[in-house]
């Protein structure tokens, strides 16, 4: 008896194994091939770049003060009336001071009116001037000596440069404590 195995194939069944021989393309989602990433890590390192190139560094300082206490009268009741309770107006035409006792006049000298440290020719504030006149009340009595707060009031318009020198100015003199608790007051 014949094998089966060794008989003729058809010309159909030749027709399908040459079809089923044939190298064809793939379908979608059939292809067993590696995933390429470098294109994703291109863009990933791109915007990576970009992100850090165009982030801005910034320094930030700070400077400690003792804020007022809501109401502010808490503050004022709590000092003795002997105080000095120094105050520092920054204005257009210079910076004025004012103690318990009043006004300190032009020049620092006396009690009375007038901008206490004017500017200067070049339209500039006179901080050694200031600084040297809050040293003269600091020292013009032995209570006074004791006292570490100042009230700075600025005008609209200064600028923030000049009450940070102001506020300088009245901290200290090279390297002695004037006045190193700076209270912030409100212009009306």
């Amino acid at each position: 008896m014949a094998d089966p195995l060794d008989a003729p194939l058809s010309s159909a069944q030749r027709s399908k194994i040459r079809r089923l021989s044939q190298p064809k393309e793939p379908e979608a989602g059939e292809e067993a091939g590696e995933l390429n990433v470098v294109p994703y890590l291109d863009i990933i390192m791109n915007i990576l770049i970009f992100v850090l190139a165009s982030v801005s560094v910034t320094f930030v300082s700070s400077i400690d003060t003792t804020p007022p206490s809501i109401g502010g009268g808490k503050v004022r009741s709590e000092l003795s009336s002997k105080a000095l309770n120094l105050s520092a107006f920054i204005t257009s035409q210079g910076i004025s001071l004012k103690t318990s006792s009043g006004n300190i006049a032009t020049g620092c000298q006396d009690v009375g009116s007038g901008v206490t440290v004017p500017k200067t020719g070049n339209d500039s504030h006179d901080f050694p001037a200031l600084t040297a006149c809050a040293k003269r009340l600091k020292g013009a009595r032995p209570e006074f000596k004791e006292e570490t707060q100042v009230t700075i009031t600025a005008n609209p318009g200064i600028d923030y440069k000049t009450i940070i020198d102001v506020m300088d100015a009245l901290r200290s003199d090279a390297g002695e404590e004037l006045f190193p608790e700076v209270h912030f007051g409100v212009a009306r």
